[in-house]
């Protein structure tokens, strides 16, 4: 028989288990919110910034590298560079200024092959192989292919697209191991990865474990190693938490910079460890001339000297007749 007193000290357990369970369950709550709040503020984003190149004079040792965001070739770019018989066409208002770096990098947004359809529409990337013109017009001297377009037409068309490149002296980026380029005693190293849709043959996939063994090996024999991803997720200007994470893995792995591409966007930038992550440089070549955001972009441009970055710029542009972009400070 269970007594009175005994009763009573049941009863109070009975009310102080579940009242100790809340207390338990909002203490949990603060300390998640709290990790959670210094987690976001941890990261140190900013909107994109331009810094003033001319506040420090370069010298012989100087190195700049030059790089935009995605270059579409394709659908209205095509169609318009055909029906003009000019395959410059819409290198000809920045060809100069990419053409002015020691080192300019873009992202080729699909293939160059022969007898490529011609369209206004779809989602199946290509450009006639005359493009090439463009490209060398520009000064383009590496050109990745590790983004979710270059493989459209199977593996004929992106080695069709790397011949092309290579006998146009064109390194092909994301494809074929790291990319090097010794530029006034300097060693550079590029690497390339798709981290978008399908893991598909040819191109260098996202994969953590890869990352940071090939980054690892490419910062033992380079001086400067950028990495490039195409990440993310589109018409977004922040960078998701997988993109954070792979660009985190490459610079705790040996990375210098990282330049990133696929939203469409400009994204915000980041310095991690005292080194430049820029998320997106949004696009440079394209023919989204459906809102303000995907005609806007940025060239990247970046000093060297003494193995690091010393100074760099984030030079607005804006796409002008589907296709054509223009520094936007020009009229």
């Amino acid at each position: 028989m269970v007594s009175k007193n005994h009763k009573k000290i049941l009863t109070k357990r009975a009310y102080f288990i579940p009242v100790l369970g809340i207390f338990s369950g909002i203490f949990i709550s603060l300390v998640y919110l709290n990790n959670f709040r210094n987690f976001k503020t941890n990261q140190n984003f900013n909107s994109f910034t331009i810094r003033n190149l001319s506040q420090k004079e370069t010298n012989d040792n100087t190195v700049t590298l030059v790089a935009v965001g995605d270059v579409m070739l394709g659908r209205k770019v095509n169609q318009q560079s055909i029906s003009k018989n000019n395959f410059k066409w819409a290198f000809e208002k920045t060809a100069d200024f990419l053409g002015s770096a020691d080192i300019t990098l873009i992202n080729l947004e699909g293939t160059l092959i022969a007898n490529c359809p011609t369209t206004q529409t779809g989602f199946y990337f290509c450009g006639d192989t005359r493009h090439i013109e463009g490209l060398k017009f520009a000064g383009v001297d590496i050109a990745n292919l590790a983004n979710n377009h270059a493989y459209n037409f199977g593996a004929k068309g992106i080695e069709e697209t790397i011949k092309l490149l290579k006998d146009n002296n064109i390194s092909p980026l994301g494809v074929s191991g790291t990319v090097y380029k010794d530029i006034n005693g300097a060693r550079f190293a590029f690497l390339g990865y798709n981290d978008i849709t399908l893991h598909e043959p040819i191109i260098s996939w996202a994969d953590n474990k890869s990352i940071e063994s090939e980054v690892k090996q490419a910062a033992r024999k380079s001086d400067i190693l950028v990495v490039t991803f195409h990440w993310g997720i589109e018409y977004s200007d922040k960078p998701s938490l997988r993109q954070i994470e792979l660009a985190h893995l490459a610079i705790d792995s040996g990375a210098d910079l990282i330049i990133g591409h696929h939203p469409h966007w400009i994204q915000t930038t980041e310095n991690y460890k005292d080194k430049l992550i820029v998320y997106s440089l949004g696009n440079f070549i394209f023919d989204q001339m459906w809102s303000q955001k995907t005609r806007e972009g940025l060239i990247g441009k970046f000093v060297f000297e003494d193995q690091k970055i010393t100074n760099y710029e984030l030079i607005p542009i804006l796409i002008e007749d589907f296709g054509q972009p223009r520094l936007s400070e020009d009229k």
